[in-house]
């Protein structure tokens, strides 16, 4: 899947960090990965980021350490690919609250908007996203489509 970039990580830790301190509270990290698909608990991030919250120099680096590890070496036995496929589904679930099998518009509008990329008026933004990938020309993004378009994605960066 694509890399997240500072700017994406810097949007996402403002969002976050809903009181203007400066740092995201594990509640607001467990908060965010639920509403992902991400089930943990604030005893699991603790111990995994040895404080109870993060700056964004520890948010970048705790992202970092994830990317690195979902990226890192090249498994046997199709392993890799299969662990992208599985990365890919759980990704397309992010997105895909309804459970009819696509990706409309307003689910993908409310997802970004939630992670702070959008704002409030960016539905045609949306749009735009969904009918460039939108092969067949139903006006949502079935999972194939998903698919290659997180590939194509990929490869550009």
């Amino acid at each position: 899947m694509s890399p997240l970039n500072t700017d994406d990580l810097h949007r996402i830790f403002k969002n976050l960090d809903q009181n203007g301190d400066g740092f995201v509270s594990l509640t607001g990290l467990e908060s965010l990965l639920e509403r992902i698909g991400m089930q943990s608990t604030q005893d699991e991030l603790e111990s995994v980021v040895g404080k109870t919250n993060l700056d964004l120099l520890d948010f970048e680096s705790l992202y970092d350490a994830i990317a690195k590890r979902k990226i890192g070496g090249e498994s046997q036995d199709g392993e890799d690919d299969k662990e992208r496929e599985n990365d890919l589904v759980e990704a397309f679930k992010v997105y895909h609250r309804d459970g009819d099998g696509f990706i409309s518009g307003e689910e993908l509008d409310r997802v970004l908007t939630q992670l702070g990329f959008l704002n409030e008026n960016a539905s045609q933004d949306c749009k735009t996203m969904i009918d460039t990938y939108d092969m067949n020309s139903d006006g949502v993004r079935d999972f194939e489509e998903f698919k290659k378009m997180m590939l194509v994605i990929e490869a550009q960066s």
